[in-house]
């Protein structure tokens, strides 16, 4: 099993990074690209991280600019494994909290139980 420090989420905000700091009972990297993505942000996160070598996740807003997003970080990061919040939610920030967990739990992330009732 995978050691949680080399589990990375990527998010848009700070607003997503706290509803999913909420969630998650384990010590894992949230990077917050604060909607913007060029090459020189790019190549920073990927020295910083290390992200060649990590678990990388992408969890964005299903909005137009969650989706630009995700297409680039897909292309820079071909490892990455993506999680999708449901369309009627919209945003990271606004999803329920058991919902979150659930998805989580999904991909392996140790969740506090009390979001799983």
């Amino acid at each position: 099993m995978t050691d949680s420090l080399d589990k990375v989420i990527i998010v848009e905000g700070l607003t997503d990074k706290k509803q999913i700091q909420k969630v998650i009972d384990e010590d894992v990297t949230i990077i917050c690209t604060n909607g913007t993505f060029g090459v020189e942000r790019f190549d920073e996160l990927l020295e910083t991280y290390d992200l060649d070598h990590k678990d990388v996740y992408i969890l964005v807003d299903e909005d137009q600019s969650g989706q630009k997003l995700r297409k680039q970080l897909s292309k820079e990061l071909p490892h990455a494994e993506h999680i999708y919040i449901s369309s009627e939610f919209r945003e990271v920030a606004t999803t329920p909290e058991s919902f979150l967990a659930t998805i989580l739990v999904g991909k392996r992330f140790s969740v506090n139980p009390l979001f799983l009732m």
